[in-house]
């Protein structure tokens, strides 16, 4: 197969780390063409989607890839598009979207689908689930929030476009910082932020449970806060330690599964605390390589098998 990886930039991931350059190691040892760009190298020309694409060669070594050239290609030559842009969902990241609906829309495959990435909200979307979210308030204005946090006595609030724990905070009923921070998600009550009710099994770690192509992967990554801190995200300095899904996890990742496929929502990363579902992640899901080195379950293998078998 053909594949183009639209992702951040090359010389910015890690290669230990970053589940992008674990797919695309896979997908090069199973003898298939990786291209990666970025963005905003796409471009529609003569109503065609094109890119401005590095061809790549691939190693297991530190220095992971080779760019052997660039040069323009239309999205339709490739027998996938995988998008792995970080969030956040600004903008730009909505272009892209629109931009690989076109190509879609002219016979592009597109992974997960442009219209799953604007309309699947990584926070409202366990919404859907509400037999698995803990009590949940989406609200703009501070009174709500305030009553919210005076019922629950302890909460969590986020804004509703961030990733890696970005933004999160901790609230108590008598925080010195509540108005602040209140006013500083919320924009000054113009935006609509998340707030949940504080789960203190957070110490046992945030689940990240990944679905590909509807399928359960067996082993979760349980991120642990440091001491001190409320937020796992790896990207907050959490710690990763590889485990066997629980009858819980298990039981949320199934029921999300086919709703993740009506969708075309090929790659899903679902965070769990507790027995709660707290996100459903559809941008840029990772974990594959922790996952790997611990539990020895090859997570990119399997995304690429999935990949070529649909």
């Amino acid at each position: 197969m053909k594949l183009l990886f639209v992702a951040d930039p090359l010389a910015r991931l890690k290669p230990r780390k970053d589940s992008s350059v674990a797919m695309m190691r896979a997908a090069h040892a199973r003898g298939h063409a990786v291209s990666a760009c970025e963005a905003a190298h796409l471009y529609v020309r003569g109503g065609q989607v094109c890119v401005d694409a590095d061809a790549l060669d691939i190693s297991p070594d530190e220095a992971w890839y080779r760019a052997l050239g660039k040069r323009e290609r239309l999205l339709t030559d490739f027998d996938a598009i995988v998008m792995r842009t970080d969030p956040p969902v600004d903008t730009d990241y909505l272009l892209a979207t629109h931009l690989l609906g076109i190509a879609e829309a002219a016979g592009a495959r597109v992974l997960n689908r442009p219209a799953a990435l604007r309309d699947c909200n990584e926070k409202l979307a366990i919404l859907d689930f509400p037999q698995f979210v803990a009590p949940t308030l989406v609200a703009a204005q501070a009174v709500e929030i305030e009553a919210f946090l005076i019922e629950h006595g302890d909460i969590i609030v986020k804004p509703l476009t961030e990733m890696g724990g970005s933004g999160v905070f901790r609230l108590g009923v008598g925080d010195p910082n509540r108005n602040a921070i209140l006013e500083t998600l919320t924009h000054r009550g113009q935006r609509p932020i998340m707030a949940q009710r504080y789960l203190p099994e957070i110490a046992e770690g945030d689940k990240r449970i990944l679905l590909i192509d509807g399928e359960v992967v067996p082993f979760a990554l349980a991120r642990i806060p440091q001491p001190g801190e409320t937020r796992g995200n790896l990207a907050a300095g959490g710690t990763a330690r590889a485990q066997p899904l629980s009858e819980r996890d298990r039981a949320i990742a199934e029921a999300i599964a086919p709703w993740a496929q009506m969708r075309g929502i090929f790659l899903a990363g679902l965070d769990v605390i507790g027995d709660c579902l707290t996100e459903i992640n559809v941008t840029s899901p990772t974990g594959f390589q922790e996952i790997a080195a611990q539990a020895g379950y090859d997570v990119a293998a399997h995304f690429v098998e999935a990949l070529e078998r649909s």
